[in-house]
Order: C-alpha cells, then sequence, then structure tokens
C-alpha cells in the first residue's frame, strides 16, 4: 500500500497540471516585476529555493504556495482560481 502510494506522489511530481501550475507562479512573478531573489528574499530563503521551485526540482507545498504568492504580492485564492480557471480540466 505505501509502495503504490509513494509512486503515484513520485508519478505526480512532474504532471504537466503541476509544470502549469508553476508556469502560472513564473508568469505572476515576472507581472510583478520581481526577480527570483526578490522573492527568495522576501521568503527569507536563498534564491536556489526559488530556482529549484520554478525549475521543478522541488515540490511545492500548498503552505508553500500561499507563502510565495504573498512575496510576490497576489492573493493565494485568487491566483489559483485563476489557475484553474485557465486549465482545460478546470
Amino acid at each position: 500500500m505505501l509502495q503504490s502510494f509513494l509512486e503515484q506522489a513520485v508519478k505526480s511530481f512532474h504532471t504537466q497540471e503541476y509544470a502549469d501550475l508553476i508556469q502560472g507562479l513564473i508568469e505572476a512573478r515576472k507581472s510583478a516585476g520581481l526577480t527570483q531573489q526578490d522573492v527568495a528574499d522576501a521568503l527569507g530563503k536563498p534564491q536556489s529555493y526559488v530556482a529549484k521551485i520554478e525549475g521543478c526540482e522541488r515540490r511545492l507545498d500548498i503552505a508553500e504556495f500561499i507563502d510565495y504568492s504573498h512575496s510576490i504580492g497576489a492573493n493565494p485564492t485568487e491566483l489559483f482560481r485563476s489557475m484553474v480557471k485557465n486549465n482545460p480540466k478546470g
């Protein structure tokens, strides 16, 4: 059972939906006129943390999504809603 869960978790790490979510965050950051370093500074993290998230090398959980959203001056609920609305499956 645990093995099945872990296999599914690994598969979901690189789904198109996840890539689209990250692309939405990148676009929102750039629209706000912010660099990865700006976001990292706001989060109190190194720039490599943001680069790994945006490069899909690090999985973003919901709490981190909220923090990331706030760091770019976005409302996390509205940002997520816009991403779902723009998703063909949404």
